[in-house]
């Protein structure tokens, strides 16, 4: 017996030795590559604390909550609020909107996108940096803006409502759509369309001219040369800007304090937090929230570099 608590001894002390030996190499390194490890974790460590700080430990309080026997302290454990997210018909209504919505937004804002960064990044265009201006915009207007904006252009009295309008000869109510499923998804692509944009951008500037050259030499059409030379060398960027624009159709909250036409995930997460107060459902969808864009984009971004090793 004695000789195991002599053994569990020397474990203990070899291991603090240890964890001693790299915190003086650390903090005193007498070698180039200690040198590299201390510029590593020097230029780690405010990222660490941030996520330490405005991460983990926010993520754990959100998964003690959700899983509390009581609604203003973490206490107990008890998976009720879980049992309640996925066994009501309600919230899983709430996830299918969440989801088609982020994805469609998606869909229409990458393929709007690509058009967009091959003519900004192909040709020369008269004015082509009040254009870039133009198409970056949105993204430095919050939520709630973006969504005011499309209630002044198609709203009951907007100005696109009053020219088709006039142009159809139907009356402004039966024309306007910015309270609707439309409006919203038109306001949700607005936000959107400026991030996959500046992603592909960068893609392009790395595709290769000349392949796409020899490909016209050859009679190829400009058409077939996109398909066949210039598509398979932006798809990884087309992929990250799946990525960014599907999460950021998750989490837009702005645009839905405006347009309430669609309860999304988001938004029900501010409702449980309302009135009802509902704090452990709020947090246990908040915790499926996080996993599941944390899964997506791992997924995303695995995917997106086994098309970069291809």
């Amino acid at each position: 017996m004695a000789d195991g608590h002599a053994s569990t001894d020397s474990q203990t002390v070899g291991r603090e030795r240890g964890a001693d030996s790299v915190l003086s190499r650390i903090l005193a390194p007498t070698t180039e590559r200690e040198r590299e490890y201390r510029r590593i974790v020097v230029l780690c460590a405010p990222f660490a604390t941030l996520l330490l700080i405005a991460g983990l430990y926010p993520l754990a309080e959100v998964v003690r909550i959700s899983v509390s026997t009581h609604q203003y302290q973490s206490v107990g454990f008890s998976l009720e609020a879980y049992a309640t997210l996925f066994g009501d018909p309600y919230y899983r209504s709430v996830a299918f909107n969440s989801l088609w919505l982020a994805a469609g937004t998606t869909v229409v804002s990458v393929a709007l996108a690509v058009p967009i960064a091959h003519a900004l990044e192909k040709y020369d265009l008269p004015g082509e940096d009040l254009l870039v201006t133009l198409v970056s915009f949105p993204i430095s207007l919050p939520g709630i803006v973006a969504a005011f904006m499309i209630l002044v252009l198609f709203g009951n009295n907007g100005l696109l409502t009053a020219v088709i309008a006039a142009l159809t000869g139907r009356e402004p109510l039966d024309v306007a759509f910015a309270v609707s499923v439309p409006g919203l998804f038109v306001a949700f692509v607005y936000s959107m369309v400026p991030r996959a944009t500046l992603i592909l951008r960068g893609t392009y500037a790395e595709v290769d001219e000349a392949a796409e050259e020899a490909a016209q030499a050859l009679g190829a059409t400009p058409l077939q040369t996109f398909r066949h030379v210039t598509l398979p060398q932006i798809r990884p960027g087309i992929t990250g800007a799946t990525i960014l624009t599907f999460r950021t159709g998750l989490a837009i909250f702005g645009t839905l304090i405006v347009i309430q036409t669609l309860v999304v995930w988001t938004l029900q997460i501010s409702r449980e937090l309302g009135n009802g107060y509902n704090v452990q459902v709020a947090g246990a969808m908040a915790t499926v929230y996080f996993l599941f864009t944390f899964l997506f984009t791992v997924l995303g971004l695995r995917y997106t570099n086994a098309e970069v090793g291809i």
